[in-house]
Order: structure tokens, then sequence, then C-alpha cells
């Protein structure tokens, strides 16, 4: 009687078992075909962006137009990229509904993303974006320009940023059509509340300052890098 009892309750524990590893299995492959998913649609993304500005900033005889191309999550709302000193949200690109001021590619971390116009709770659930607080209106200014972006455990955004070092580079495109790349110079942690990196004079040239949580938001790691 009491073999019998246990053994259905061995049974019962190892069907518990077989359910809670196919949930783990599922939820896994769930969040994997996801984030692939989230990485393909940016890097689709990035490439569609520089193919549109190309083709403003280098038009050909054969192609002096730009053709309506759009991915399902980029849009050009009038086909056409802006070639003024200003950005506006009528003539600027879209991602996932959101404004797109350019790219950042970052090879070291494997990193290629749309950066967006206003880093908002909601915008900066599907990208990394502007930092308006001391950043210069447009990419590639002469300034510091700051990007924000999360830190998620899936290894989305800047994520990876913490395995940088200095001398690694930074590409960044602007709506215009203009790729610069960038070299790290100083890496680092801080306290939330420290905005020294912000405001800091470049001495005319061309910085980028990217910023993250740490792995246990605790702190803000800084990257900064300037223009080649």
């Amino acid at each position: 009687m009491f073999e019998s009892k246990y053994s259905k309750l061995l049974t019962v524990l190892l069907i518990l078992g077989i359910i809670l590893i196919v949930l783990i299995l599922s939820v896994t492959g769930f969040f994997i075909i996801r984030n692939g998913k989230l990485k393909k649609e940016a890097e689709e993304a990035v490439g569609h962006f520089q193919g549109q500005v190309n083709q403003v900033e280098s038009p050909t005889p054969e192609n002096t137009e730009i053709t309506n191309n759009i991915t399902p999550d980029i849009e050009m709302e009038n086909d056409i990229i802006p070639s003024g000193n200003s950005s506006t949200n009528d003539t600027l690109p879209t991602y996932e509904g959101f404004p797109m001021v350019g790219t950042i590619e970052i090879p070291a971390i494997k990193l290629s993303c749309p950066i967006l116009q206003d880093a908002t709770p909601d915008s900066m659930e599907v990208s990394v974006g502007l930092y308006d607080r001391f950043s210069e209106p447009d990419l590639n200014a002469v300034g510091n320009t700051t990007i924000v972006g999360h830190n998620y455990r899936d290894g989305r955004f800047f994520a990876n940023n913490k395995k940088l070092v200095e001398g690694d580079k930074i590409y960044i495109t602007d709506y215009k059509g203009k790729k610069v790349t960038y070299s790290i110079y100083k890496i680092y942690t801080t306290a939330p509340e420290d905005d020294s990196h912000l405001g800091r004079d470049t001495e005319e040239k061309s910085e980028i300052t990217l910023v993250t949580c740490t792995d246990d938001t605790q702190s803000r790691l800084i990257v900064m890098a300037k223009e080649q």
C-alpha cells in the first residue's frame, strides 16, 4: 500500500517536472526567437535607412528618385530625407512609429540599430534614443550628443556596452547621410544623479556619449567617444 502511494507520488512529480521543463524550454525558445526577430528588424531598418540617405545624397542618372520600397517597420513619411540643418517629425523616417534621426553601429558588440529622435519610456522599448538635455540638435554636430538605451537582460540595445574597451569604434549615420567614425576614449560608471558627462566642453569637436544602466541598475555606465 505504502509502495503504491509512493509510486503514484513519484509519477506525479515526474509529470510535473516534465511540464516544468517543457514550459522553461518554451519560454526560452520564445525569447530567443523574439530577440532574433527584433535584432533582424533593427538591422533591416539600419540598412534601409542608409540606403535611403545614400540615394538622396548621391543620386545617379539611372535612379534620381527615391522609391517607396518600404520595410514593415520603417517607413518614409514623405519619401525623402531632409537635407537642411534641422530635422522635423514631418520629414523624418519612422521606426516602429517613432521619428528616426540616424543609426548606430558598434562592431565590437555586434550592435546595429536605429537612433530615435527622443528618448521616451515608450520609444526606448524599441530602440535607443537621443537625450535632448545638453545634446546637439543633430547627430554628428560639433559638441556632445548623448544617446541613451536600456540594458536589457536579453542582450538588446546597450546591454553589452560593458564589454567595450577604449579604442573600439562607433559608427553614426545621420539623417543627411553623413557617416562618422568615433573612437572610444573613456568608459566609467557613476551615480544616476551625476550629469557631468552631458554638458562637457568638446573643444569644438564632435563627440558622442552612450548612457545605460549597470547590470544591478544602481549606477550608470558611461561611454565617451570622439570623432576620428
